[in-house]
């Protein structure tokens, strides 16, 4: 069918992959919403592959550049802007987003091009490969060309503006979309992990990729010294290029026995639900998605004060302990006090409400239709 003649507007959402992360998880809660709203999407992918490729919202169509790597897929990305003519692309990433601007140059489409920003690129420049050092000239260049940019927390945008030069009112600060419908249908499952099924054993909780700024060995270093005052177990969730070091830190800290990496889970919900205190270790974010999951289904929540995300969501420690990046000690003092202590669920609860994916999705529309 030619798209011309299709009076719903097409809305193109660009990413590397559908691999397990916070980001195509939004995106995907995204894509739910504007198809609810009668709108046409496409998922457009550097290469079709990754675990949330199964259960694709209904009538979401999928399209495969075909390319080894971001950078590589430009070419293809423009022949698509050329034949789709969507009404707007929405990328993600920066090595995504400016991709995405110079495929708009490229096929010579009136398309609007909203990217968006969904770490603290500072930190990311700071502790990625060298190759990094190439991103913030090329964003400092290209941004200006966008449609609009949306960064996911008020730190997050406040870096970039800082740390491109962008001023600070061309980005737009909005939140995830966290909170589905579905999320508390997941999170009443069974988890196949018999510590969650003794009742008297607490179970301490983390959720996210196994790299560097998660930080997960402040995390285990923390879990060593609360093993020392109760018994308790760890789950980390998630996969990741740290997997071998962390596996190697278990051993020396002689945690084998208390420590679980099981890899990545399409339902984390079930988990979050079930534990006892979900922690976030990271160094840096962008926002913190995991939070605000957690508190969802009502379990307290441990972080670090990291740039940026846990101290918006959390209102500077109302709805959770705060702790200072990297302090192990801090760490396993915020665990063993959440542990002790008695959780407010309900306001917990309330306060995710405020992540709900229709208000935010709502945000997004109006950037992506040139609202302010």
């Amino acid at each position: 069918m030619n798209r011309k003649m299709v009076a719903s507007p097409l809305i193109s959402i660009f990413l590397p992959s559908l691999r397990g992360g916070g980001v195509e998880r939004m995106r995907i809660n995204l894509a739910q919403h504007f198809v609810k709203r009668g709108y046409k999407v496409d998922i457009v992918l550097v290469k079709r592959e990754g675990p949330y490729l199964r259960g694709l919202p209904e009538n979401v169509n999928v399209v495969d550049l075909k390319a080894r790597q971001v950078l590589t897929s430009l070419p293809a990305l423009a022949r698509y802007l050329r034949s789709a003519q969507p009404t707007v692309l929405l990328s993600a990433m920066d090595h995504s987003n400016i991709v995405a601007l110079w495929a708009k140059r490229l096929a010579r489409v009136q398309v609007r091009v909203v990217v968006s920003v969904h770490t603290t690129l500072s930190m990311e420049i700071k502790h990625s490969n060298t190759r990094s050092w190439l991103i913030p000239y090329l964003a400092r260049w290209c941004y200006g060309w966008a449609d609009g940019v949306v960064a996911v927390s008020r730190g997050a945008a406040d870096d970039l503006s800082n740390t491109i030069g962008l001023p600070r009112e061309k980005i737009r600060a909005i939140y995830n979309p966290v909170v589905v419908p579905e999320l508390f249908e997941l999170a009443k499952e069974q988890v196949n992990s018999p510590w969650f099924n003794v009742d008297d054993l607490a179970v301490v909780l983390s959720v996210g990729r196994l790299n560097a700024a998660k930080d997960y060995p402040t995390l285990l270093r923390a879990f060593s010294l609360v093993i020392k005052e109760r018994p308790v177990r760890l789950v980390i969730l998630g996969e990741g290029e740290e997997r071998a070091g962390l596996e190697v830190m278990v051993r020396d800290l002689g945690m084998e026995d208390v420590v679980s990496l099981p890899g990545f889970t399409k339902n984390p919900y079930a988990y979050m639900s079930k534990a006892a205190v979900l922690v976030l270790s990271s160094a840096w974010e962008g926002f913190g998605n995991v939070l605000v999951e957690a508190m969802a289904v009502g379990t307290p929540v441990v972080a670090t004060d990291c740039p940026n995300g846990p101290a918006e969501i959390l209102e500077n420690g109302k709805y959770g302990r705060l702790v200072p990046v990297g302090d192990a000690e801090a760490m396993a003092e915020g665990i063993l006090a959440t542990l002790d202590g008695t959780t407010d669920s309900e306001a917990l609860q309330y306060r995710a409400k405020e992540f709900s994916y229709d208000d935010i999705a709502d945000q997004y529309l109006e950037v992506l239709h040139g609202g302010e």
